[in-house]
């Protein structure tokens, strides 16, 4: 019995060093969460990157809630349709973003608080470089909760413009 103890407790204190490790590997800074500008810049900085580096994807998770989904907007043969995405969907789906490089920049922003939720309408634009021309523009609607002295992404859905769906004048530019 004795023996079992031991060994039960050494156990639970490698899964407590190595959950401790992990999170050593994945920093996140007080300032990545505290307020609302923080959480946004840190998820537009973790998914921008030049062709061939990869994303901060670990860093990125610590800023979404358990459950926290994603979802696109698409055109389906013309028609407006909806893909609801994991995390982990989302994360594997980018692997032509990190051949491309990709850099997606918030250019407007208007919120919405109430209690300890929060809605953020961010407008970006998206280039392949840092300073490269400007592929394509879009509103990202991101839903946010305070919790345990921070803020968690609950869900992120975005639309792209086109012709028929242009940013309006207001979400267009700071």
């Amino acid at each position: 019995m004795k023996i079992d103890l031991i060994w039960a407790f050494l156990f639970f204190s490698s899964l407590t060093t190595m959950a401790q490790e992990t999170q050593k590997k994945v920093y996140l800074s007080p300032e990545d969460v505290e307020t609302l500008s923080g959480i946004i810049a840190t998820a537009y900085d973790g998914i921008s990157g030049e062709a061939g580096t990869s994303r901060q994807l670990e860093r990125m998770r610590t800023l979404y809630a358990p459950h926290a989904i994603i979802s696109k907007n698409t055109l389906i043969e013309g028609k407006p349709s909806r893909e609801v995405l994991t995390l982990e969907e989302f994360y594997s789906g980018m692997g032509d973003l990190r051949e491309s490089g990709f850099f997606e920049e918030e250019i407007n922003r208007e919120v919405r608080i109430f209690g300890t939720i929060a809605h953020v309408w961010s407008s970006y634009r998206i280039r392949n470089s840092k300073n490269g021309p400007i592929l394509r523009r879009g509103i990202n609607s991101i839903q946010l909760q305070y919790k345990d002295n921070r803020w968690w992404i609950l869900s992120w859905i975005w639309d792209a413009e086109r012709a028929g769906n242009k940013i309006p004048a207001s979400y267009d530019a700071y």
